[in-house]
């Protein structure tokens, strides 16, 4: 299966959204296709044995939309061409690579215009492509195509606007001032000079027409493929008032001058001016939603310093190779991830972590892209370059989660979906309704018009995406990585948190504490048994006896053979003698006679120890005590949680007494101890039987089932790449007070997400009764359609508005 995020152009409302969503979903081997109306990204999953990219994009062009893959355009100057085949030979070099849109050689001017895919194909492996086919390659200047085309967008819909505005401002004033007391001259005046009354204002409403023909053409389009959207129901609209406008001057040439009355061009000017003006301020607004990924994208410095046969040369973050070393100074960003070989600095971390303080760093220290060096001079070796880095991954994962549907959205797509057939209809029903009971042509055709240009699709269909990306992008400032919509839902819903022990509530580096020896066997000599053993074990517990065996200066036995139990312990043959390493469990299996050090191990595990047994060659050889200190935080995220109404467990492979020692210290209502790594999953789905909804916090490989069971997974940041891979959420600072974080945000977006659906359902229910002349039946006005007009314009507007508001999020 390949996943694969696209860019919608032509999208006007939700009902655009759902028809994309319907075309990509009928090429077979599409099984997942989500619109985000807010981002104009459709978010894929197919299967590319079935279905190519190529097919998608076909489909929903079909449908009458574009899908653009997100690629970067590049210029760069060529060296070594000769001929015209040299243009050619560099052109099918380049075209070779997977990624890579197009490719064209400009011989006169040596230059290579490219547009390529940065997720698949990165400018390094192009520029080696070219360097193989015999020719060089020097870059000169970079375009982001999807951003310059929403600038584009935004700046020709003001554009359009204004232009609008310079014509229907006077055709207002025409069609309406008199009626207000103002003067008009008199060869202009309705009762005086009804053909130029009348022909003034379609010359004044054409320019209008012209300007915004996209709605025109859009939609009719769609009306023609049975999928009408916003544009069917404002070109269906402005087009009848247009109509009926040019009949009446028909009328008046005809001598019925009474029609000068009942122009209606102000109407269809008014309506496409104000819907401009909505367009562009949904936009701008838009496109401030999505600040969380220009600001992460921001954080990664464009070009990297570093040091070839001892020289300093800058070159192209996309030229770094993993290997290269990077000179980074006082205040420079860090260009990719790596670790330092040489210097001692702080550097601040917050914006991919969200942790404030500067983190130290010296020689073997892991370091972060898009980080910022504090104080002082270090050369570290590349690691992870281009899309492998942490900052591209959270990039991402943000991109990602904000492409996903969060179940609450179901609701409103359906009704989006259904939503302009019906008004369509209501609109027709009310008209033929009023002319039926005996109303003029002029009261039917603002009744028609009115319900056609109130109903607001795009309120609907932007009410839960802007809010996803907010709050997700929010997360991510705060350095907790959401990684779907439904994640992001289900969070708020939690009644149990399930944390694992080793590494989330302790630190996961535990120290040997205590050795206790039976019979004739020296300390020395049962740690040297111990640490020779667990030598070839990953357990947390025996690194902690390998290392202390180190501190000590033992000498290492070699192990003969050695067998891991999994959730036991281990055994080995050192020196032809059999050795058990391990739990109360293990000896038990073993017929190990525990002795008096039974009572020795009951008291340490209360301390919250964790006693290990040794035994050699059938006999207690003694234990070795190892403790885990809790993480600093653990105690004040627990009284967090338990503040905001939820049940705390923990669940860990140590014996029950040690378990429920860390338990008391911490104030976890529920201990889960002696659990095997495989029935983690087990003990997460026996607390969901209970009805509750569960949330799983670890950091380890053997986490990964229970991460996977649980309704929402949350893996530490610290943690292996298997644990995050499994979970929903990421916290990036391994601090368990994210874990409150993760929830608040949940609990704020599912709020926002609501207030957005109440309003935009809300406007609809009571604007399209008021549009069919709802209050007319009780004595009161008729809506206006300019009213209307513009009461759809800025329902979108306000849904928006409200979603940035959550841009204020703080953890409490």
């Amino acid at each position: 299966m390949k996943n694969e995020i696209l860019n919608i152009e032509g999208m006007t409302c939700a009902a655009c959204a759902r028809a994309v969503e319907r075309s990509a979903k009928k090429v077979e081997g599409v099984t997942e296709a989500n619109v985000n109306f807010a981002s104009e990204k459709l978010s894929l999953t197919y299967d590319d044995t079935k279905a190519k990219l190529e097919d998608v994009q076909r489909s929903v062009e079909k449908a009458g939309y574009k899908a653009l893959v997100e690629s970067t355009t590049k210029t760069l100057s060529i060296e070594g061409m000769t001929c015209a085949a040299c243009a050619k030979a560099v052109e099918r070099a380049c075209k070779r690579l997977d990624g890579v849109i197009e490719a064209n050689v400009n011989f006169a001017s040596e230059k290579l215009n490219i547009t390529f895919e940065p997720s698949k194909v990165r400018l390094t492996e192009i520029k080696n492509a070219v360097e193989k086919s015999g020719y060089k390659l020097v870059e000169e200047s970079t375009v982001d195509s999807h951003k310059e085309k929403k600038e584009e967008e935004r700046k020709l819909l003001w554009k359009k606007f204004v232009f609008s505005a310079i014509f229907t401002l006077p055709l207002l004033y025409i069609s309406m001032g008199h009626m207000l007391g103002f003067p008009l001259p008199h060869w202009l005046h309705p009762m005086a000079n009804p053909k130029n009354f009348a022909l003034i204002q379609l010359l004044l409403v054409l320019p209008v027409i012209i300007i915004g023909n996209k709605f025109y053409k859009v939609g009719f389009k769609a009306l023609l493929r049975r999928e009408p959207n916003m544009d069917s129901l404002i070109a269906i609209g402005t087009s009848s008032a247009f109509l009926y406008g040019v009949f009446a001057i028909y009328k008046i040439f005809s001598g019925e001058v009474q029609y000068a009355n009942s122009l209606y061009f102000e109407s269809a000017g008014v309506i496409l001016t104000l819907i401009t003006l909505g367009k562009y301020l949904e936009t701008v607004t838009k496109g401030k939603t999505s600040d969380a990924i220009k600001k992460l994208m921001g954080l990664a410095p464009k070009t990297a310093t570093i040091l070839k046969e001892n020289k300093e040369i800058e070159i192209s973050i996309d030229e770094v190779e993993v290997g290269d070393i990077i000179i980074v100074k006082p205040g420079e960003k860090l260009p990719v991830d790596g670790a330092v070989i040489e210097g001692i600095t702080s550097i601040d971390e917050s914006m991919l972590t969200g942790e404030s303080i500067p983190v130290e760093k010296s020689a073997g220290d892991k370091v972060i892209g898009g980080s910022i060096n504090k104080n002082g001079f270090i050369k570290y070796k590349a690691t992870r370059v281009g899309k492998d880095t942490a900052l591209a991954q959270i990039i991402r994962l943000v991109e990602e989660a904000q492409g996903s549907k969060a179940p609450i959205a179901k609701l409103a797509d359906i009704i989006a979906g259904y939503f302009v057939p019906v008004v369509i209809i209501l609109a027709l029903a009310a008209a033929i309704g009023w002319k039926l009971y005996g109303e003029s042509n002029v009261f039917v055709l603002t009744i028609f018009i009115s319900v056609l240009v109130i109903a607001c699709p795009c309120a609907l269909g932007l009410a839960t995406p802007t809010a996803i990306m907010v709050g997700t992008g929010k997360g991510a400032e705060y350095g907790v990585l959401i990684k779907s919509g439904e994640a992001l839902e289900t969070a708020h819903k939690i009644e149990t948190i399930v944390f694992d022990k080793t590494g989330t509530i302790t630190e996961g580096k535990p120290k040997v504490t205590d050795i206790v020896t039976s019979e004739n066997i020296s300390e020395e000599y049962l740690l040297q048994i111990a640490a020779s053993g667990e030598k070839g074990s990953e357990h947390p517990l025996g690194e902690a006896i390998v290392k202390h065996g180190e501190e000590k200066g033992l000498e290492f036995k070699t192990v003969e053979k050695f067998e891991a139990i999994p959730g036991h312990g281990i055994k080995i043959i050192i020196e032809e003698k059999e050795a058990l390493l391990g739990n109360e469990k293990l000896m038990i299996e073993n017929n190990i006679d525990l002795k008096d050090l039974g009572k020795v191990s009951n008291r340490l595990a209360e301390e919250g120890k964790t006693p290990m047994y040794v035994a050699i060659e059938g006999s207690l050889g003694g234990i070795i005590a190892v403790a885990d200190t809790v993480k600093e935080n653990s105690k004040m995220a627990i009284e967090k949680l338990h503040k905001m109404g939820i049940e705390v467990a923990m669940i860990t492979g140590d014996n029950k007494r040690t378990a429920e020692a860390i338990g008391r210290q911490v104030g976890i209502d529920r201990v889960l101890a002696e659990v095997l790594p495989e029935d983690k999953a087990k003990e997460v789905k026996r607390i969901q039987t209970e009805g509750k909804k569960v949330a799983m916090v670890g950091d380890g490989i053997n986490d990964a089932p229970a991460l996977a069971q649980a309704d929402v997974g949350i893996a530490i940041g610290s943690g292996t790449d298997v644990a995050m891979e499994s979970a929903d959420i990421v916290l990036m600072r391994s601090d368990l007070m994210d874990v409150a974080t993760a929830i608040q945000l949940s609990k704020k977006t599912i709020k926002n997400i609501k207030e957005n659906l109440f309003w935009a359902f809300g406007y609809n229910t009571v604007g399209i009764p008021v549009a069919m002349g709802l209050l007319h039946i009780f004595g009161g006005p008729l809506l206006n359609p300019m009213i209307g007009a513009a009461a759809m314009s800025f329902s979108s507007v306000s849904v928006l508005l409200n979603a940035l508001r959550l841009k204020t999020f703080k953890p409490n």
